[in-house]
């Protein structure tokens, strides 16, 4: 068992749901910085998928509550602009939050995209549960994003997994969800898109 447990972490390993530091901001800076948006009450799935196997490489949520958050378990996106506690990152405006999907296309991989809009209600319940779950063990990502979501009125089905694609499979098939896909061909290497990027373009809009 030791031994599949060791092989499990190492293809996620592979796969890029490895976090490599970390970043917490203060109470204080979580709260200047929050950025209520004025679309729909909205959980969106985001899934990294390696554009050459196909694999699952992360999964993460964005919630659009009293205010739009990224969950970003075991995330390894750094950047000035991100502040983060617990893997969560607040103040997702729509610059901060396109900058975030951008960084993670490139040509190694692409972003698939699934939204689907439900009540208030349900997106406070899942502001909360990502606010409280504390931080992500590496290569958990997929396993943290699914049991959140096993928690919330109308996500039963979603199964407990390590898998992003699997947990994405399982999202589709809940009524109502619509899905996109990013492709972009930037370098492989996402620290590039993160270094080259200008702070000024973020702004609350």
């Amino acid at each position: 068992m030791r031994i599949v447990a060791i092989a499990l972490v190492s293809a996620l390993a592979l796969s890029g749901c490895i976090k490599e530091t970390a970043h917490y901001a203060s109470d204080k800076m979580v709260r200047d910085v929050a950025y209520v948006h004025d679309g729909p009450p909205r959980i969106s799935l985001y899934t990294m998928v390696n554009n050459e196997s196909g694999a699952g490489a992360h999964s993460a949520l964005v919630i659009n509550a009293s205010q739009r958050v990224i969950f970003d378990p075991a995330g390894t996106i750094k950047h000035d602009v991100f502040i983060e506690q617990d893997d969560v990152l607040y103040g997702a405006t729509p610059s901060v939050l396109e900058f975030y999907t951008r960084a993670h296309a490139r040509k190694t991989h692409h972003v698939v995209i699934q939204d689907l809009d439900v009540s208030p209600e349900i997106t406070e319940r899942a502001l909360q549960l990502v606010r409280s779950n504390g931080p992500v063990a590496s290569a958990f990502c997929a396993s943290a994003s699914s049991a959140i979501l096993r928690q919330i009125p109308g996500f039963e089905g979603i199964g407990q997994t390590m898998f992003p694609n699997r947990l994405a499979a399982d999202f589709a098939k809940i009524k109502g969800v619509r899905e996109q896909k990013l492709y972009e061909y930037d370098d492989a290497d996402k620290r590039v898109a993160l270094e080259a990027y200008d702070p000024n373009r973020i702004k609350q809009k």
